[in-house]
């Protein structure tokens, strides 16, 4: 039996690709990977996100990116979409053929699907941690109203926490913004076993 070897792509090739494609690509180690559409859970959970942190930082010198925004992660060559990223501070950004990828997230949130969430609970996060300017992490479920929060305290310690229920409030000191779940989770119809989901992990 044979199979046909994987190309590897250069980041001059891949970089090529994402400019002449309405498809967002990850590149990792020599191959790139197309950004698939999400769940409408996804979507709304996200915009409510963007909204209501982008209603707390409109007249501050803060900056909120949706998932177009590219992020350049040190660790992991080189380049993820997060869901959702903010930071408090100028942007950096690398530009390479017209295309500029954020260096400097404080804040990078995740909302969570079946198919990722062991990889953006694990190893996604750890290469997360090489950006030195991350500080603040949100994993987002999509079926219960359930986040977890990592915060950073020094370089090799993280502050871990589970919040959960609709009642529950976030606050994230990375961007000095509060997220109450009942707006995160705005539109979002759950069953009535998992609205209060307390102890209760994915």
């Amino acid at each position: 039996m044979s199979s046909e070897a994987k190309k590897h792509y250069t980041l001059e090739e891949y970089f090529e690709i994402e400019r002449n494609s309405d498809t967002k690509y990850e590149y990792w180690d020599g191959q790139i990977f197309a950004m698939t559409g999400a769940s409408p859970e996804h979507n709304k959970i996200s915009v409510n996100l963007i909204r209501e942190l982008g209603l707390q930082l409109k007249k501050r010198s803060c900056e909120l990116f949706g998932s177009d925004q590219r992020v350049k992660v040190p660790a992991w060559p080189p380049y993820r979409y997060p869901d959702l990223t903010a930071l408090c501070s100028k942007p950096e950004y690398e530009e390479i053929g017209g295309v500029k990828t954020l260096l400097n997230p404080a804040l990078i949130v995740e909302v969570l699907s079946p198919s990722t969430e062991a990889f953006d609970r694990g190893e996604k996060f750890s290469y997360y941690k090489s950006i030195p300017s991350f500080c603040e992490y949100l994993l987002v479920s999509q079926h219960q109203p359930y986040v977890t929060q990592l915060t950073k305290e020094s370089e090799n310690k993280w502050i871990f926490s589970d919040v959960t229920g609709l009642q529950a409030t976030i606050y994230l000191s990375s961007i000095d913004c509060s997220l109450n779940l009942s707006d995160i989770y705005l539109g979002i119809e759950f069953s009535p076993s998992n609205q209060n989901p307390i102890g209760e992990r994915l």
